[in-house]
């Protein structure tokens, strides 16, 4: 594995960040307070290509490697402070658009791809229900052969993007006697169509600039065409979806890392106590040089499973280690930061508790903390 950075991977990193600094901060604290999705910012990312890095060129994409998107989002990261937004570019790049670009068709390709990459499409991820979280052999919705097609039925809730998104990768049970593996079915299915219907949003304690509500299918008639990959392949979409998203989402939080590091860093030389700058104090030294060796840790860790996207056949025991370090190394420097901050870090307009709250989602998301360590000691045998 190298992960010398080339030419152009720098340039890469150099224009999302300026390009986030200059078009998608402006009136965070007003949209996080008062819980808006920006479609504007969304369309600013689409025109410089965040929303199709991996994809190929001739879908709109920009056909980065997985290591080199990697990059790119810890830099969308580093340079936006908008967590939200980041939350829901990613949720729509790596769980909607990468499977579909990893299992469609071509006609699905051609009829999905260009619109989510160039910001014309939203793309939503329907897994969770109300009963089957982190349990997907609890699925309740059921998908029935109907002449040349299927009938969906079923509720999925905290759905990323749910309010605001046009198409969905909907998850069924197609045979239930065989279960989530062998018996679920991946189905692309447009907002508009009948019977499908979209849910309040939920009110949250961060990210609260992205979308989360239900979505609900009541005799949802599909073609055989709306099958993503094929009937009973349900499991090996969502595999591809979660390598993806918890690899690269986490990626941004490194990214968030930095900048709360930097932040933190700036706020110990400039603050003064007892006549001396506030860094000069080991308790508050020992946090930043803790949130140095945690974002280091990090970016290797994340760097080393994106590699693996592109150069082996399961990277998902890497992505669950990835998930579960960065996502708790997030909390606790986010924490640190307010704590380093003092009474100012619980103050809105510093911006600081905004980043804490975020990021607690974080160990929640994609598969929560404890689930991750039950996929890594799988995995180890036990």
């Amino acid at each position: 594995m190298d992960f010398s950075i080339t030419e152009q991977q720098k340039s890469l990193r150099a224009e999302i960040i300026h390009f986030a600094r200059q078009e998608l901060n402006e009136g965070v604290v007003a949209r996080d307070k008062e819980q808006v999705f920006s479609h504007a910012h969304w369309r600013h990312c689409a025109g410089t290509g965040i929303l199709g890095f991996p994809v190929d060129q001739c879908y709109r994409g920009r056909q980065l490697d997985a290591l080199s998107t990697a990059m790119a989002l810890e830099a969308l990261g580093y340079g936006c402070t908008d967590g939200g937004l980041v939350f829901s570019l990613c949720a729509h790049l790596l769980a909607c658009v990468v499977p579909i670009w990893k299992h469609g068709n071509d006609e699905q390709k051609q009829k999905y791809l260009p619109g989510l990459c160039d910001g014309s499409l939203i793309g939503m991820h329907a897994m969770t229900e109300p009963v089957a979280g982190s349990d997907p052999f609890a699925m309740a919705t059921r998908a029935e052969p109907e002449g040349n097609g299927w009938r969906i039925n079923g509720t999925k809730t905290l759905i990323s993007n749910g309010s605001v998104g046009d198409v969905a990768i909907v998850y069924a049970l197609t045979n239930p006697q065989k279960g989530f593996h062998g018996g679920s079915t991946a189905f692309l299915i447009d907002r508009n169509t009948q019977g499908f219907s979209l849910g309040e949003n939920f009110n949250k304690l961060g990210l609260r600039t992205s979308m989360l509500s239900e979505l609900h299918f009541d005799n949802v008639s599909v073609p055989e065409s709306a099958i993503l990959g094929t009937v009973g392949g349900g499991s090996s979409i969502f595999t591809t979806a979660m390598d993806w998203e918890r690899t690269l989402l986490g990626a941004s939080l490194v990214g968030t890392m930095e900048r709360l590091l930097e932040t933190s860093i700036q706020r110990a030389r400039k603050r003064f106590q007892f006549n001396q700058s506030i860094g000069k104090f080991q308790a508050i030294s020992h946090k930043i040089a803790d949130m140095k060796v945690q974002l280091e840790a990090a970016r290797l860790l994340t760097y080393q499973s994106a590699w693996r996207l592109d150069h082996h056949k399961s990277a998902s025991l890497d992505a669950a280690m990835t998930k579960l370090f960065v996502s708790e190394s997030l909390v606790k420097s986010a924490l640190d930061t307010v704590q380093i901050h003092g009474g100012y870090g619980y103050m809105t307009d510093y911006e600081v508790e905004r980043a804490l709250r975020d990021a607690i989602g974080s160990t929640l998301y994609s598969g929560t903390s404890e689930i991750q360590r039950n996929i890594i000691a799988q995995w180890l045998g036990i």
